[in-house]
């Protein structure tokens, strides 16, 4: 423990007060005085590190720390994440890649064929980013063959949504991964199994559902939208973009076989060519690998200038730094949190009621996500204040972290509504009144929320006995 990370003398009481005081007052600045949650994380964790008693000459400190270590971690992966889907994007690789696989799948299943391309396209792009590249294909598929656009657009849309919450490189699952001390190779390959049977229940089949319950006409919107940087664009085959899709994922995967075969006894960590393989196999090396080998193959193997290629690259910076602050600003406030003994008063309050941890952080990260509307900060929120407990209890194995950061990020999901800014994003660009929008997509966020964390703690339940 070092010196930022004291616990100052209060009650469990009044510790509990402050933590309620200050959730509430950080949901207030957010959504009644519409103050940015970058500003209103500052401004919760300034007052709540002065409620607690933290002392003026460790209050600076304090912040800072719970900051930088925040991001740290996080602001590289979502860096790299964003170029990656900004030249999948503008390079054309979403269309041909979502071409071929209408080709493969017919026209008959070309919803699962968009939603196929939505979830591999979800890896690397953020949920607004994706849904939009995809909805000029949507459009024209749902034109071409007839029928509820609904049938064709919601699939896609819960597809690019459980691969934002559950799977990293997003920030969610990121900041929360750092937060709780998970093992950020088992949160994707978990993450992954999480998220796949997710969308087939609230995509695919709430989907299909939806489509025929009502009859929503192909929306006028993006008939012909190509970006920004339209010389960038080379349709590049379907093996590089399936290509630059999986290769962060097999290296990561690297990564994970190989700390699991040092913990069965099957290598050495110790070993040079272990050493080496584990280095290309860690998160940020390997985005890093997969934008430099996308550099290539999109950029200057298809003789695009250095400056078009940087510019392209660049352009994917700006989009991604209110995030990467925002997550940051979540991480300071988990600081706080901690060095003010907050989470240790939550975790006798979870004992005293005997509520699991799991169920804990999900019941947090929904209450807030309700409340707020903003998934990352839903997810950082309940990330913060379960820290103290998860991480000041060694009994739980990796998988379980995995599982717990998992059913957090269930949570941060659950029945998004007016308040946040996807349910408008969704409700404008499908030609949807909110009326419709609440039956159609706040429930199936709902039911993303309820199965994703009925996954989570079945490996959480099963982790545990081993």
């Amino acid at each position: 423990m070092t010196d930022l990370d004291m616990n100052w003398v209060l009650s469990t009481p009044a510790l509990l007060g402050v933590a309620a005081g200050s959730i509430a007052l950080l949901l207030v600045l957010i959504m009644k005085f519409k103050v940015h949650a970058f500003l209103s994380l500052i401004i919760v964790s300034l007052l709540t590190a002065v409620a607690t008693g933290i002392p003026t000459t460790n209050l600076i400190p304090t912040l800072l720390v719970g900051f930088g270590g925040t991001l740290a971690s996080v602001a590289l992966l979502v860096g790299l994440g964003a170029m990656l889907g900004r030249m999948l994007e503008t390079s054309g690789g979403a269309k041909v890649l979502t071409d071929a696989l209408i080709g493969r799948f017919g026209e008959r299943r070309a919803p699962l064929a968009l939603a196929v391309a939505s979830l591999m396209l979800g890896f690397p792009i953020f949920f607004d980013a994706g849904l939009v590249v995809m909805l000029p294909i949507i459009f024209a598929v749902a034109r071409r063959l007839g029928g509820s656009f609904l049938g064709y657009a919601l699939p896609s849309a819960v597809a690019f949504s459980v691969m934002h919450i559950f799977v990293p490189p997003h920030p969610g699952p990121v900041a929360a991964t750092g937060l709780l001390g998970a093992d950020v190779g088992l949160v994707l390959i978990f993450g992954l199994i999480v998220a796949l049977p997710t969308w087939y229940v609230a995509g695919h089949l709430f989907g299909r559902y939806v489509g025929r319950k009502y009859d929503i006409p192909v929306p006028d919107t993006l008939k012909g939208s190509t970006g920004n940087f339209e010389e960038f664009a080379s349709a590049p085959k379907v093996g590089t973009v399936l290509t630059l899709l999986l290769l962060p994922i097999g290296l990561i995967f690297l990564n994970t076989g190989l700390n699991m075969a040092a913990t069965a006894g099957l290598v050495s960590l110790d070993d040079t060519w272990v050493q080496i393989l584990r280095a290309i196999g860690e998160t940020p090396v390997a985005l890093l690998i997969t934008v430099l080998l996308g550099m290539i193959l999109l950029g200057w193997r298809m003789r695009k200038s250095g400056n078009l290629v940087e510019a392209v690259v660049d352009s994917s910076l700006g989009p991604v730094a209110s995030v990467i602050l925002i997550t940051g600003a979540g991480g300071m406030f988990g600081g706080v949190l901690r060095a003010s003994g907050i989470g240790d008063a939550i975790a006798e309050s979870l004992d005293a009621i005997g509520l699991p941890v799991i169920v804990a952080g999900f019941v947090i990260a929904a209450v807030v996500r309700i409340a707020q509307g903003s998934a990352t900060v839903a997810l950082t929120t309940a990330a913060a204040l379960l820290q103290p407990v998860v991480m000041g209890n060694t009994s739980f194995n990796p998988v379980e972290l995995a599982a717990i950061v998992l059913a957090l990020a269930a949570g941060s999901v659950f029945a998004g509504h007016v308040n946040d800014s996807g349910f408008w994003l969704v409700s404008r660009f499908f030609g949807m009144d909110t009326k419709t929008t609440l039956k159609t997509w706040t429930v199936g966020q709902a039911i993303v929320g309820v199965v994703g964390f009925a996954i989570a703690l079945a490996i959480f339940t099963v982790a545990g006995l081993f």
